[in-house]
């Protein structure tokens, strides 16, 4: 028979019971407007329709089941509820051809174990877990868990004023976490893990503290294999369940979101693993990563890439990035490997791929889908924001769309972050010969709106840690790395330091082992640490280091001409002139003592940051303590005396 029902206040349509005494009974909430917005791509929540459901069905409660596997013969759900045995509850196909196999069984509740077993290709029987499960099994086990949301959020003051703190002439400071690692119960034990709640007590104060306006979690999405960090992810719409329940993920973010700090997530939407439960070759073929592996394999990281140009496969994943926005009020995304989507040649050699229609590189479907997604983003969710890691010169990656840009918030600032680093390494007796590699940056920062990033990335595999990066003895690699902090932190741009890199972590981060926090015991680590967290407060005090931060009028140079002492000085404008600043760095162990520096104003100045104060290990003999006044030179012109401690950068703002 056919009819309506209503569950929780929702109308659903197309409600078939065939016959009662069966397991499964035939229901559906899916209309035809549903599955030609599934089919074209522009599916944005469908997640709403996916997955599992608890709901009532003429008064059975029960699990309402749907999965895509449009090239089966059969599938069935089995879990324990029925030993794992196949064809004891099988769902049903929809007539129209979409691929969708549904059904509702009875008695099927929260929290059962299952998979989809599925008779694909050549009658191939697999068992998959649930693309679109909010819970899974706790790895190694691969079963997903059937599972509604119960979690009553008291963040609104955080979301009402988020558009605020997101705003891109905010302070905008991020700390980049992975959470199996950030501590642990056991530091030295791979499978010691806090609990979301007991990270919350940790983390959340702890980021407070530090100054942090953001944190951003490495991958949470469910995936099997720790060394990927997350990266090769099988549960697109679950958090992991290595620290719990989602319940308690969403109460970490609650707990973030009350103590005003935003959350963003990394989102991988360029690539999936092999693992036999997961996307790869989902019904018996490749239904997620395109059929030809000159564009649907990975060759670094020997995984597979999503088909954009399959509507279902665009819906897939644009819901996903709306799932997290909408039910785990995540602030932002960083979106994972962008280059390798943008380009059919990337990490690939002629012969290895095939050029677009055009008879170019550009995946022209991935780039629509990239457009699309932020779209959907910026248009549903008041002041969210989405940050591509993209290392080449693709133009307009952060413009809008309708300017043919990609849509994204922020790109991230790869040559920033190698043109430093390099510079910084060099014994500061050449430094006087590479001026440029710090000057280069604002040739081309207005491009784009970018993020300078230290990330995860620079202290792996061989890299080194931060700290040994610096050139010298142990004062002088404190130092350096004090000075290059500060002239990230005062530079333009958002901002984004991994973990552990805000104290000297000595070790390469290991995704096995906690951070060294028995470090803080050391004046050198703990004073590093405080040098990061007074450079974060100054980025929130002074509207100058954030106002007008991705534009021209924010920002000059004051003086690049002492090359030979490596003396190198700017300013930062805020929205007026008593905003701003005037940020001064010594890149040479020489002290310089009554340093000419010219200004604009007469009147009285004062020194708020000094990166060599005792406080942060420094040798303090160079604080410029109290009222400096201009002197005016014979031609009129104003300027101060002041002195340049070795290794170290200062800050100077007009008083009076």
């Amino acid at each position: 028979m056919n009819r309506a029902s209503e569950n929780n206040g929702k109308k659903y349509e197309e409600i078939h019971f065939v016959d009662t005494s069966k397991p499964v009974w035939n229901y559906s909430f899916f209309t035809e407007e549903v599955i030609s917005n599934f089919q074209k791509g522009t599916l944005y929540n469908a997640y709403q329709y996916f997955g599992n459901k608890q709901i009532t069905v003429l008064d059975r409660t029960g699990t309402y089941f749907a999965v895509w596997a449009p090239n089966a013969t059969q599938v069935s759900v089995v879990g324990n509820f029925n030993d794992w045995t196949d064809n004891v509850h099988p769902l049903y196909v929809r007539l129209d051809k979409s691929g969708i196999w549904e059904g509702f069984i009875p008695d099927c509740n929260k929290g059962e174990v299952y998979k989809y077993s599925i008779h694909g290709f050549n009658q191939k029987i697999i068992q998959k877990g649930d693309p679109y499960a909010h819970f899974w099994e706790k790895k190694p086990l691969t079963a997903s868990i059937t599972w509604n949301f119960d979690f009553d959020w008291n963040d609104a003051a955080w979301m009402k004023e988020r558009e605020k703190h997101n705003n891109l002439d905010a302070p905008y400071s991020v700390y980049e976490v992975h959470l199996g690692s950030w501590m642990k119960p056991d530091p030295f034990d791979e499978e010691s893990f806090y609990s979301y709640w007991e990270i919350a007590e940790r983390l959340v104060p702890y980021v407070k503290e530090m100054g942090f306006t953001h944190v951003e979690l490495m991958p949470i999405m469910e995936f099997p294999f720790d060394g990927s960090w997350g990266y090769q992810g099988t549960g697109y719409y679950a958090p992991t369940s290595r620290f719990g329940h989602p319940e308690e993920f969403m109460a970490l973010i609650n707990a973030f979101h009350n103590e005003g700090i935003g959350v963003i997530l990394d989102w991988v939407p360029s690539h999936f693993p092999y693992d036999s439960h997961g996307l790869f070759m989902f019904d018996g073929t490749h239904t997620y990563e395109y059929a030809d592996m000159r564009k649907g394999y990975h060759p670094d990281w020997n995984s597979y890439i999503f088909n954009y140009k399959r509507g279902e496969v665009r819906s897939f994943l644009i819901s996903n990035a709306r799932f997290w926005l909408d039910k785990f009020h995540a602030d932002g995304l960083r979106v994972d490997a962008v280059s390798s989507m943008l380009k059919l040649d990337y990490s690939r050699e002629e012969g290895e791929w095939e050029p677009n229609e055009f008879g170019g590189n550009g995946n022209i479907e991935a780039i629509e889908f990239l457009k699309n997604m932020n779209e959907m983003v910026y248009r549903d969710f008041k002041g969210v924001q989405t940050i591509a890691e993209e290392a080449t010169n693709w133009p307009g990656v952060s413009r809008p769309t309708y300017t043919d840009g990609l849509g994204f918030g922020m790109k991230w600032m790869m040559g920033w972050m190698h043109d430093t680093l390099r510079y910084f390494k060099q014994d500061p007796v050449f430094r006087q010969y590479q001026q440029n590699q710090l000057s280069f940056s604002m040739m081309y920062y207005f491009d784009e709106n970018f993020m300078l990033p230290l990330s995860h990335d620079e202290v792996v595999h061989g890299k080194s840690p931060m700290i040994y990066k610096m050139p010298g003895d142990e004062w002088q690699k404190f130092a350096n790395l004090r000075l290059m902090y500060t002239y990230m932190f005062l530079h333009p741009g958002a901002k984004l330091l991994f973990m552990g890199n805000e104290f000297g972590q000595t070790d390469e981060w290991n995704y096995k082992t906690s951070l060294r926090w028995d470090l803080l015991k050391y004046d050198c680590h703990s004073g590093l640490k405080k040098c990061v967290s007074a450079l974060l407060h100054l980025m929130r005090r002074e509207s100058a280091l954030s106002y007008n931060q991705f534009k021209p009028e924010g920002f000059e140079w004051h003086d690049l001409d002492h090359r030979a002492e490596s003396v190198i000085s700017f300013k930062r404008k805020g929205k007026t002139s008593n905003d701003e600043l005037l940020i001064v760095l010594n890149m040479t162990p020489v002290e310089r003592k009554n340093w000419f520096l010219k200004v604009n104003k007469k009147g009285v100045w004062e020194e708020l940051f000094n990166s060599d104060s005792i406080e942060f290990w420094g040798t303090n003999h160079f604080i410029n303590e109290g009222a400096l006044k201009t002197q005016k030179e014979k031609d009129g012109e104003e300027y101060l005396l002041v002195n340049l401690p070795p290794l170290a950068g200062c800050v100077f703002k007009k008083k009076s």
